[in-house]
């Protein structure tokens, strides 16, 4: 449970909420973000002032740095956008989605535009409506609150910042700003402190989500409130979780890596969002994962909406340097069970269905070289060379294999192995070998 002050709005009237412990001070008027200098805020921000019309780009290569401010007009009337066409320019955290540089009206935006996720699932959530919030320029000089609702620049300062943009970079819209940068106000420090409480908090939530969905466990789904996901996803939380039941009952295993979580804080919400490449027997596939946290009525921090992003990552390379380790080692375990003719042992790195030869269970793998060591005992088995491949149903393991035993018999030749994830390590479920020419 949670015991601090957590979100905050600057408003004429406010709300007091309790959100596990904490002092919660809300309202639907505006909100003062608060951006901490801690690890998970990413290494680029964008955060838009829209009470002083500024848009500032903070770096954090530790410590957090204001890298330089622009000037920006936002919607003509202030608060926090809830409907489409009321001219407001909605608050929260959000991520550009595309780049257009096409068929724009120059004079109203100018050659470039960068698109924003508005809205949001806790803007769905809240029943917020309209769609096209963009950040981009102007034909001509820009002048405070004029846009309907988007976030724009003078031409030559969305030529600096479009580099800074590209799709996934985080953008922070508040009516104020407090920060642990230098030069800009700071938040007082009960408020810091509490920010970077549940900035770990959501970081090992986020990791233990992870786990759970590798896992095909069920607790994966009390990582939600069902009632808010319904309403922020458009579809029955029931149905969610029924499929991926099904999923989790069918499929054999399941791996996901990710890469650093980054989090922010909303006006009444938390985001957190990682890379994320994701393995099963039926698909592979890698983007950007985000989860929305918000206090459920008990005042626990519960998923209330999910987005998911495809993209060209280089991930597959980063799981393949992953996993090469763990199966050298587990490669490693079997080959010395081998050489000394421990049975059992040697077994327990079989699948239950495993084939090796005419062999089709581990079992019968078992009950062979029982029959063969007690002859012919192993003194060689000299593995080198191994390769590590990713294949549909697993990693595909090949090697260079030497083998002697205690007749002098010997042979050489190259050894196939398919493995498949068994939990956190892994188990054979078919072996080949062919002779050396």
């Amino acid at each position: 449970m949670l015991h601090t002050p957590f979100f905050r709005r600057v408003a004429r009237f406010s709300l007091l909420v309790v959100l596990g412990g904490f002092l919660v001070a809300s309202d639907a008027q505006s909100w003062e973000a608060v951006v901490t200098d801690s690890p998970r805020v990413p290494p680029r921000l964008i955060v838009v002032e829209k009470t002083v019309q500024k848009l500032h780009l903070y770096e954090r290569k530790s410590p957090l740095k204001l890298q330089k401010t622009f000037l920006c007009t936002t919607g003509q009337k202030t608060g926090d956008k809830v409907a489409s066409g009321d001219l407001r320019t909605p608050e929260g955290v959000y991520f550009v989605v595309d780049k257009i540089d096409r068929g724009l009206n120059f004079q109203e935006y100018g050659g470039i535009a960068h698109t924003l996720n508005y809205p949001n699932p806790v803007d769905k959530l809240h029943g917020k409506t309209g769609h096209g919030i963009w950040i981009h320029s102007r034909g001509r000089p820009i002048t405070p609150l004029e846009t309907k609702g988007c976030i724009a620049l003078d031409l030559s300062d969305i030529d600096q910042l479009g580099a800074q943009l590209p799709t996934g970079t985080a953008v922070v819209v508040a009516d104020t700003v407090r920060s642990d940068a230098s030069g800009v106000p700071k938040p007082d420090g009960e408020t810091s402190a509490a920010s970077t409480a549940i900035t770990r908090i959501l970081e090992q939530k986020t990791r233990d989500w992870n786990a759970a969905w590798a896992g095909r466990e069920k607790s994966l789904f009390e990582y939600y409130w069902p009632e808010a996901y319904t309403k922020a996803q458009g579809e029955s939380f029931q149905s969610f979780r029924s499929q991926k039941e099904k999923l989790f009952a069918t499929l054999p295993w399941v791996q996901i890596i990710y890469g650093d979580i980054q989090v922010l804080q909303g006006p009444d919400y938390w985001v957190s969002w990682f890379s994320q490449y994701y393995r099963a027997p039926n698909l592979s596939t890698e983007g950007i994962r985000r989860l929305y946290w918000q206090p459920d009525n008990k005042g626990e921090l519960r998923i209330v909406g999910m987005e998911w992003v495809p993209m060209d990552l280089g991930m597959e390379t980063s799981y393949l340097e992953t996993v090469t380790p763990n199966v050298t080692a587990y490669i490693e375990r079997w080959r010395k069970a081998w050489l000394a003719g421990d049975v059992k042992g040697y077994g327990s790195f079989y699948a239950p269905a495993a084939k090796q030869g005419g062999r089709t269970s581990a079992q019968s793998i078992m009950q062979h070289k029982q029959l063969t060591w007690a002859k012919n005992k192993p003194v060689k088995v000299e593995l080198t060379g191994l390769r590590v491949m990713i294949v549909q149903n697993g990693v595909k393991v090949d090697m260079m294999q030497s083998y002697r035993d205690s007749t002098g018999y010997q042979d050489k030749g190259v050894k196939t192995v398919l493995l498949q994830p068994r939990g956190n390590d892994w188990s054979i479920v078919s072996e080949d070998w062919s002779a050396a020419p």
